[in-house]
């Protein structure tokens, strides 16, 4: 009996695959979808906070979250299916002049490439973010259109309605071969199967380095584990998600950010100054009075708050912070949707809208110049890290 033969196989049903399987499958692609875990987004997915913004400095990444946010807060009226987007927008507070003047001149560039944000003074932010410290307030960017979406919830959505348009998924596999013959990717093979195929998505996330060497590839993807927590529900109070720029006093992170979802619950994380390089998922001691001080500090009303739970993901980091989307020279068929660094549940819509409209159509959904800046063979060692984390 010969191999089940598919058009293209989806490594990972993740914040890529899962929607990439989804948007192929409505193109009328024979599509599989390969993971290794027992069901949709239970790998780095379901760890993230559910922020969705196009609130970025990157302009590739300005279009493919603003496809994502589209597709998001549309998503219970076009398929009928709740994903928990939770409109509100983002707000990033000000409360120095350096800060002030990065975001000021980046308002620019997120205009040309369609962003609606804008500049608010100290007495708007105040509006928009009740009870927060005002000392030193200078004022922030707001951007209405972002939101926030239920991990858990988005991957089984998504899941279910790739299904009904002909995905096929496989759990609990693990694949453990990519045959490329003349040049061309013929077959995937896992620890319980085979598969003949015409094309392969690396879509694994922090896997993504692993799946790349099976065909020789040394894609620079490597995992870097951060912690996040959420609080019991209060009272809705905040509508956007906060993202404050500035160094912690303590020495140890960068910027921090949180929202309110939509059950009430408050749920934040830090960006730490020095990158955990690894697969550790072990909570922290240090994390929780870390972030809380943080959070008192900015809205002094959170000194109430109940925390309920911590946990640690992993963000697919590359040198440059940026994704890596797009074909692969000389492998006819290989196609990467990886490196989200830690933003895959918003990149992730949009980079699989632009890889179906690659795969299928011979072009990406957004400006070909823009999205040559996610080429796998482009100058990793250039300084890209973008402004806004």
């Amino acid at each position: 009996m010969g191999m089940t033969t598919f058009d293209i196989a989806v490594i990972g049903a993740g914040s890529v695959g899962n929607p990439a399987a989804l948007f192929l499958a409505q193109r009328g692609v024979k599509v599989l979808v390969i993971d290794r875990c027992t069901a949709p987004g239970q790998g780095e997915n379901k760890a993230a906070i559910g922020g969705v913004r196009a609130t970025h400095s990157d302009p590739a990444k300005i279009s493919l979250c603003l496809q994502s946010v589209e597709h998001l807060s549309t998503f219970q009226e076009v398929y009928g299916r709740d994903v928990g987007w939770k409109p509100g927008g983002y707000c990033f507070p000000v409360f120095d002049d350096a800060i002030e003047r990065t975001l000021k001149s980046l308002l620019p560039t997120q205009h040309r490439f369609g962003l609606d944000i804008q500049w608010l003074g100290a007495a708007a932010i105040k509006e928009v973010v009740p009870g927060i410290n005002t000392e030193n307030l200078r004022g922030g960017t707001y951007s209405p259109g972002d939101g926030q979406v239920s991990p858990l919830m988005y991957a089984d959505a998504c899941w279910k309605e790739a299904v009904q348009h002909g995905a096929v998924y496989r759990f609990g596999e693990t694949v453990t071969g990519i045959t490329v013959k003349a040049g061309r990717v013929t077959t995937v093979t896992t620890d319980k199967s085979a598969y003949s195929v015409g094309a392969v998505l690396n879509a694994a996330g922090a896997g993504a380095r692993r799946i790349g060497a099976l065909t020789g590839l040394d894609i620079p993807v490597q995992p870097d584990s951060h912690e996040a927590g959420i609080s019991a529900p209060v009272k809705p109070f905040l509508d956007p998600l906060i993202v404050d720029l500035r160094p912690g006093p303590d020495g140890k992170t960068a910027n921090f950010y949180f929202g309110q979802n939509r059950e009430g619950q408050v749920i934040f994380c830090y960006t730490p100054r020095d990158l955990f390089i690894g697969e550790d998922r072990e909570s922290t001691s240090e994390f929780l009075p870390i972030i809380a001080q943080r959070l008192i500090d900015l809205i002094p009303a959170f000194r109430h708050l109940l925390i309920r739970r911590v946990w640690r993901g992993l963000y697919p980091m590359t040198p440059d912070g940026v994704a890596i989307v797009g074909g692969v020279d000389g492998i006819e068929g290989m196609y990467l949707g990886v490196g989200m660094c830690g933003q895959g549940l918003m990149l992730g819509p949009g980079v699989a809208d632009c890889l179906a409209s690659l795969i299928v159509d011979g072009r990406p959904s957004i400006e070909e110049s823009v999205f040559a800046d996610l080429s796998f063979k482009r100058d990793f060692s250039a300084a890209r890290i973008e402004s806004l984390k």
